[in-house]
């Protein structure tokens, strides 16, 4: 770029800055940015367009169109040439606009006699602020250079409404971050709860935009980078050299290469000679990197957005200093909020410091999930709207687990109704806390067990609280998900054996490693997988990496020490699958008899059923399985073919739907046959409804959260299983795809 246009930039831009910095109310400033920007460059339009909501932008100032058009010209994301530039997050620069695919004429505005358009969007890390156009009445198209110096432009007019330079009393310029906002998402654990925000990562605000000396900034630039290298090559130090860490070590060697990428710094010095300080070069690539491979299907190049977007944020805080820990104390009732967080980064908040967790990213079957219903915290996942990036610390938040629904900053109106739910859930668990002694027994007899599921030994007091019979699953993949490299077997023993502690005696069923699909240890390889859920996982990765098998069935046998001993192994999808894990598990035994260590008192070898193919199993493998639990998550998203993070699909399929409780009676029975205890696991086993229709199905064990047991409890004490099952028989009968209406209508009888 030649150094004129760069120092006609730069000029532009200290003009800006002047601009800004006068105590101008809002409005004022604006119409003052759009007559110093068409005087600068040298048309005779120059227009800001932001949007009034998600889906609407404003003409908010203008010089040159009809001053009356201010306020009053609207149109919807995607409607016109600014619409497109703003929905596309890309410049729209025509010669002949009224020709152009997508124009929209507005007469109110006046335009028609300017038919050259250059549109640029304003937008802030991914964040749609809104649209920057010059116009003219010659019919040309805008230069490269003068594209450039816009968007340049657009990223301090960005920098500066996000710091409410242009806040006032006109509706469309309210201050950002002050309007009550609704989020929609995915349920990771259910629960409601109000509080305060608490930013996993605090956003860095950049509040000098604008540079007067380039040479400085580049070489503030270059220091930042400096450090930031030297950081990378730390960790990659700190990096053992076994195979699984140089798996790891792969990772971070692609993290350095970005880190040393010349054209990445190419770009930043460029911004910086065109008048932006340091900060904002680095944000203004960040924002263009998401721009270019944000909406990419190549999973690959989603994965280095992330790495750039890491790096990008890491210089940030080095020029700006502005850390994680911003001095802010955390507040009461924290909500944490973030676009993801991995196990080890979540469980240092501690239990009892959260009382929900809002994610931008996130699945229901994470290792964050995992954590969340652990704690029997509320998780949303997918929260779709960047509430990242609306949020502020502090703010005022509710969270709906049951509907996936978050408030941010609400109205009285939904604090008020919110309140309600809340203080009806709290009367509920009151009640249920009166039935922890009794059993969960129906009214014509059945005696159903009721167990937890748990993956911290923090979740084990639980088990009184809730009046649980034991420990239905163990989930022991936390203890591997919550590390930088692989735990020792040592490390693992002494873990499991303050499990058996903490149960005092009754049963623990522990789940061997079940990591892969969305579970993936951070020290191992992610494997480019089109479908994970359907890939290497579960049992699938520990036969093939037999010694990590091993080495958790060695720890899981010492930390008996002569108790009872509970094993079952995950995702089996055929019988030769179970054999062969089953048959580590008696070799290992074998091993330790043989050093003469102590031996459990009696040791359980199950499964989870999750596959429907292992439903169908020969008879050999009920009579050689000591019990099987029907993994009722999985099990579902494979017996309806619906991938249960696709909200789309997931939610047309109902769990009592007949076709999925006439195969659950089909997997009892086939256990009956041979005497196998059978159980359900999962979150419809805490749904009292669905928990009620398995128990009148012949299943006799429920495995849930804690928080779930008192409500399934207090529905089957207050039932007849067998006149349940007939009229699910009958319902079946009938043709209807669902049970549950003429579930829920016998119900509503009973309780009259």
């Amino acid at each position: 770029m030649a150094e004129q246009t760069e120092s006609k930039s730069r000029n532009l831009l200290r003009r800006l800055k002047d601009t800004l910095a006068e105590d101008t109310a809002g409005q004022a400033r604006l119409d003052q940015v759009v007559g110093l920007i068409a005087s600068s460059m040298q048309t005779e339009v120059c227009s800001i367009y932001l949007f009034r909501d998600a889906e609407t932008l404003e003409l908010c100032a203008t010089e040159g169109l009809n001053p009356e058009a201010v306020h009053q010209t609207r149109m919807k994301l995607g409607e016109g040439l600014v619409g497109r530039a703003a929905r596309d997050g890309r410049v729209v620069n025509e010669a002949d606009a009224p020709n152009a695919r997508g124009f929209r004429y507005m007469p109110e505005t006046g335009e028609e006699v300017f038919p050259s358009f250059c549109g640029v969007p304003i937008t802030r890390l991914g964040d749609k602020l809104g649209v920057l156009v010059v116009q003219s009445r010659e019919a040309r198209a805008f230069s490269e250079d003068e594209v450039y110096a816009l968007e340049v432009v657009a990223m301090v007019l960005a920098e500066m409404t996000e710091l409410g330079a242009f806040v006032g009393e006109g509706e469309a310029l309210r201050a950002r971050h002050t309007n009550p906002m609704l989020f929609r998402g995915g349920v990771g654990q259910e629960g409601v709860a109000e509080g305060h925000v608490w930013l996993h990562e605090p956003r860095v605000v950049v509040t000098n935009p604008v540079a007067d000396d380039p040479v400085a900034e580049t070489e503030r630039l270059r220091n930042a980078i400096d450090q930031l290298r030297v950081s990378v090559d730390d960790m990659l130090k700190s990096v053992g050299q076994d195979p699984i860490d140089k798996e790891q070590r792969e990772v971070l060697e692609a993290f350095r290469m970005f880190a040393n990428s010349r054209s990445w710094l190419k770009r930043m010095e460029e911004d910086i000679a065109a008048g932006l300080s340091a900060e904002a070069a680095v944000e203004k690539e960040q924002s263009a990197a998401r721009a270019r491979l944000g909406e990419s299907s190549d999973a690959y190049l989603r994965e280095r957005l992330q790495d750039l977007d890491d790096l990008s944020n890491r210089l940030l805080r080095i020029l700006t200093g502005q850390g994680n820990d911003t001095g802010a104390g955390r507040p009461e009732n924290a909500i944490l909020v973030a676009r993801n967080i991995g196990p080890g980064e979540l469980l240092d908040y501690g239990r009892g410091e959260l009382k929900g967790i809002v994610l931008e990213q996130g699945s229901v079957g994470s290792h964050a999930a995992i954590v969340a219903r652990a704690w029997a915290v509320p998780l949303i996942v997918h929260a779709g709207g960047q509430i990242t990036s609306e949020a502020l610390n502090g703010d005022h938040i509710m969270v709906d687990g049951d509907q996936g629904i978050v408030h941010l900053r609400p109205d009285e109106t939904v604090v008020s109704a919110f309140r309600d739910k809340i203080a009806m859930q709290a009367k509920a668990q009151e009640r249920y806390a009166g039935l922890r002694e009794l059993p969960a027994e129906s009214k014509d007899g059945c005696k159903i067990e009721l167990h937890m599921n748990a993956g911290l030994i923090a979740e084990l007091p639980s088990m009184e609280s809730s009046g649980a019979e034991g420990v239905g699953l163990f989930r022991t993949e936390l203890q591997f998900l919550a590390r930088n490299s692989v735990p020792k077997r040592s490390e693992l023993a002494a873990i499991y054996s303050r499990v058996l502690d903490a149960a005092g005696g009754r049963r623990v069923v522990f789940r061997t490693l079940d990591i892969g699909s969305d579970k993936v240890l951070p020290y191992m390889k992610r494997e480019d997988e089109p479908n994970p859920a359907l890939g290497w996982r579960a049992i699938r990765v520990g036969l093939d990496k037999v010694g990590v098998m091993r080495m958790q069935l060695q720890a899981l046998i010492r930390a008996a020490n002569g108790r009872p001993l509970t094993v079952m192994f995950p995702f089996v999808a055929q019988f030769e699958e179970f054999k062969a894990a089953r048959q580590h598990l008696l070799d290992e035994i074998e091993r330790e008899r043989k050093l003469g260590h102590v031996l459990p008192e009696k040791v359980e070898i199950g499964t989870m059923l999750e596959t429907p193919s292992i439903a169908f199993a020969p008879r050999q493998f009920f009579e050689m399985a000591d019990f099987i639990s029907i993994g009722g998550n999985d099990l579902k998203q494979f017996f309806f073919a619906a991938d249960r993070e696709n909200e789309r699909v997931r939610r047309r399929y109902d769990t009592l739907n007949v076709s999925f409780l006439t195969f659950i009676a089909q997997i009892v029975r086939r256990c009956d046959e041979t005497n196998t205890p059978v159980s359900f696991c999962g979150e419809d086993a805490g749904r009292p409804i669905e928990a009620m229709c398995f128990a009148a199905m012949g299943l006799r064990s429920l495995s849930m959260r804690p928080a779930s047991v008192g409500p399934v409890k207090h529905l089957i004490r207050r039932v007849d299983l067998g006149e349940a099952r007939k009229v699910i028989d009958r319902a079946c009968n009938s043709g209807v795809q669902s049970v549950r209406g003429d579930v829920m209508e016998w119900l509503r009888g009973e309780a009259q």
